[in-house]
């Protein structure tokens, strides 16, 4: 080669060399900059942040997804390969296997962040890049092709192994500013607007029902300004009605309506607020913080932590169990504030009874079946009315105006309704006159911390809440009562609410949308439920918190992956408040989402077509809970209206017609029975056939009668006979988890106490017999 080729050669070489210096300082700067934006948070932890990063906790990093690398052959040229000679792959093969298992290289590689697992795919991927590669950097070449020469040593890979690993895991090369970002241990210094003032907290303890809430209630109508934070829609709806009638202007903010009393729309001194509608920037002279033992909840407890650190409020009044007295003296404490108790006892007392009630027969006026189940409230109320008995329903995917129309029939002296069948919705936000709580099952579906569903029996603090609904201080019943409606589970209700609440110990806590978004600005090709994983990972909390559980979260930000959308809008649009268990609400964020990202406003008559309306009143109780579902997707236009205005521009027609099926599922609720016995027709007469005997005594059973439950008996052994019933109906009873051995038994002893009682059948024992009989007694699934 020419002495002119070889200074031609060694100048092509330098500028390559340059060009990566100017790349590498010019991302220095980006990530100098981007410092700028930690400047807040670095501040807040660096007291607690040591200097030596081995003191923080290991990232979890199965999370670290390696990022592909873009890379453009033309780039690199063939400077290596004339400066040297072309390298044989095989022989690069060898060297890169000689490599790998150098323990030195393994554990100098874990030095600086790569443990065995990114070790591995790290290599992997710089094997893959080495050999598949048509051209290299000249300067990877130059190495390679002195060890392949026998003129270099194979320890001279690693620091190019090491920036290929940095350009597909770029979070090494940050992790001391992630560790920043997501250092929770601190919240309290996220509120300075709050730490600039000395606020005065009361605490309001007190079981349910014994007007600690109505205390906070009196100051904040007092107060010239002052802002209420309840955790459901219908508490925050009540003290705005009772605060206007008062004479207090009042204004209502949750997360799918806004109202002002002011008809040019300015907004009145106090507000009565969704907690996580609550504003941490305006100041008002009394805040009123509703229960509080949420702020364990491993779902919405951070709500609470951001209400109770951050509103700007001279006085803080927080209402709730005296098991959270402790907790929250212990986290004023970081904040130097004081915590003042007012302790309260029960206006009226509730007694637990002695006795379980065992049949619906046993039903007395002012009585309320808990349940936790939708199937044991289609199967029961359907009993009682079976019964000749009127019974108003509640649970908690109804919409609230149906609740509220429910809770209102109920309490109605002059309306025949007596009974009334809810899950635990009852617990707050409706005022009940209930006589009697009875308790379906102490059973109840859960999602923990890890958000997986488990069965587990109440909590002594949700029996207490349930309970306390009985006898209710302004009611007609000024003494409670509580029992169960099986007789085993009257011990087990005994035990649970003789034990003390276990005690609050932490606070729920949430990333914000501005610390993933610094979390983004680091990892820009992680998805947005990767860099929740990473951040959750790497997150540090104190012994006073924890981070509340993200799995709903991530689940609609994996479902809207694919949607272009800006980081932001991405992250508001997965905080929407959906019941991800509807298929219907899910397809629909969907298309919300995607017609968003095209920029295309969606009109009322885009959502009109999108849920078929006018909608038809429910036939069945498939009906009514698809009308549930449409309810709640235009809650969801709602709530994303107050987000993106110009995107969601009909909000009062999508509130017009939500009023309308308000109306539609009221009337679907009213018939309920009926719609149950829509849903299947099969299992019709037989319980019309128990109704029929009930009316009349044993001796006076008339023949049409008979001959019904005849012809139906006949009917239930023709599809014993013919397999039908084996295979579908008790399958389907096996398959949603509603037949046990126990049950078994336990219905074989009822079917043989009926048969002694009727003498005019003979004694069946098999399953499909006691199936059926369970089906009599308890009505259909749904």
């Amino acid at each position: 080669m020419s002495v002119n080729r070889c200074v031609h050669l060694f100048s092509r070489l330098q500028r390559h060399i340059n060009t990566r210096t100017s790349r590498i300082t010019s991302g220095g700067c980006r990530v100098a900059s981007g410092s700028s934006l930690l400047h807040k948070q670095q501040a807040v932890s660096s007291r607690n942040v040591s200097s030596n990063s081995s003191s923080s906790k290991p990232p979890d990093t199965s999370l670290f997804v390696p990022v592909s690398l873009k890379t453009d052959p033309a780039v690199h040229g063939t400077v290596g390969a004339e400066l040297t000679q072309p390298l044989d792959k095989n022989e690069l093969l060898k060297i890169l296997n000689r490599f790998y298992k150098k323990k030195e290289m393994q554990k100098l590689a874990a030095d600086h962040g790569l443990d065995a697992r990114l070790f591995h795919q790290a290599f992997i991927s710089f094997r893959k890049y080495v050999l598949e590669m048509t051209s290299l950097p000249a300067d990877l070449h130059i190495i390679l092709s002195d060890i392949c020469c026998g003129a270099g040593h194979i320890d001279d890979v690693y620091p190019y192994f090491m920036r290929h690993a940095k350009q597909i895991f770029p979070m090494l090369d940050c992790m001391d500013d992630l560790r920043k970002i997501s250092d929770l241990r601190v919240p309290a210094d996220w509120y300075p607007e709050a730490r600039a003032i000395q606020r005065k907290v009361i605490f309001h303890a007190g079981p349910t029902n014994s007007g600690k809430t109505y205390h906070a209630i009196q100051r904040y109508l007092a107060a010239k300004s002052g802002v209420y934070c309840g955790p459901l829609k219908l508490l925050a709806h009540e003290i705005f009605e009772k605060s206007n009638n008062a004479g207090v202007p009042c204004d209502l903010v949750t997360g799918e309506e806004r109202t002002f009393v002011d008809s040019e729309g300015r907004a009145a001194g106090h507000v009565a607020c969704t907690i996580e509608m609550c504003s941490v920037n305006t100041p008002y002279e009394v805040a009123v913080i509703d229960e509080i033992q949420m702020i364990r909840d491993p779902s919405r407890g951070w709500a609470w932590t951001r209400a109770l650190l951050g509103l700007c409020a001279e006085e803080i009044h927080v209402c709730g169990e005296p098991a959270a007295i402790d907790f929250i003296r212990e986290l004023m404490y970081s904040t130097g504030e004081e915590v003042e108790v007012h302790t309260y006892q029960r206006l009226t007392p509730f007694s637990i009874l002695d006795h379980a009630v065992e049949s619906l027969d046993n039903l007395r006026p002012g009585d309320c079946i808990v349940c936790f189940s939708k199937n044991d409230i289609y199967s029961i109320s359907r009993q009682i009315e079976a019964r000749g008995l009127e019974c108003a329903v509640i649970y908690g995917s109804l919409p609230p105006g149906t609740k509220l129309s429910q809770a209102k029939k109920f309490n109605n002296p002059d309306d025949p309704c007596k009974i009334l069948v809810a899950t635990d919705a009852i617990g707050m936000g409706l005022n009940l006159s209930i006589k009697r709580i009875i308790f379906n099952s102490l059973v109840k579906p859960n999602i923990n911390e890890k958000g997986e569903k488990q069965m587990e029996t109440i909590s002594t603090s949700q029996a207490l809440q349930i309970a306390g609904r009985a006898g209710r201080f302004s009611s007609k019943f000024k003494e409670g009562e509580v029992t169960t409606m099986h007789r085993d589970d009257l011990p087990v209700l005994k035990e649970i609410l003789s034990h003390t609440v276990d005690p609050i110990e932490t606070a729920g806590l949430h990333p914000t949308a501005e610390q993933i978004e610094m979390f983004a600005y680091h990892l820009p090709d992680a998805t947005l439920s990767n860099l929740l994983d990473i951040f959750v990972s790497l997150s540090q909390v104190d012994g006073l918190y924890f981070v509340c559980n993200i799995d709903d979260f991530k689940f609609l930000a994996d479902m809207i992956q694919h949607i272009p959308l800006n980081l932001r809008s991405r992250y508001v649009f997965c905080t929407a408040p959906i019941n991800k268990k509807q298929p219907f609400v899910c397809t629909s964020f969907l298309k919300f989402a995607r017609q968003f990202s095209r920029d295309e406003p969606l009109t009322f008559d885009w959502v009109c077509r999108h849920v078929s309306w006018p909608l038809a009143p429910p036939k069945n109780i498939k009906d009514l809970v698809h009308l549930e579902a449409v309810h709640d997707v235009l809650d969801l236009y709602l709530w994303l209206s107050y987000r993106f205005m110009d995107m969601f521009p009909d909000t009062a027609f999508v509130r017009q017609i939500q009023r309308e099926l308000d109306d539609i599922i009221q009337q679907g609720v009213r018939n309920i029975t009926r719609l149950i016995r829509a849903t299947d027709p099969n299992i019709t007469d037989p319980l019309q056939t128990q109704s029929n005997r009930r009316s009349q005594t044993g001796s006076n059973i008339g023949a049409a009668s008979s001959s019904v439950l005849t012809k139906t008996r006949g009917q239930r052994g023709q599809r014993a006979s013919g397999g039908v019933m084996d295979s579908s109906l008790a399958s389907r009873l096996v398959r949603d988890g509603l037949l046990t051995p126990d049950l078994l038994q336990q219905l074989q002893k009822e079917w043989s106490k009926d048969q002694k009682q009727e003498n005019s059948h003979e004694r069946t024992t098999n399953v499909t017999d006691l199936t059926w009989t369970w089906l009599r007694e308890m009505g259909p699934l749904s």
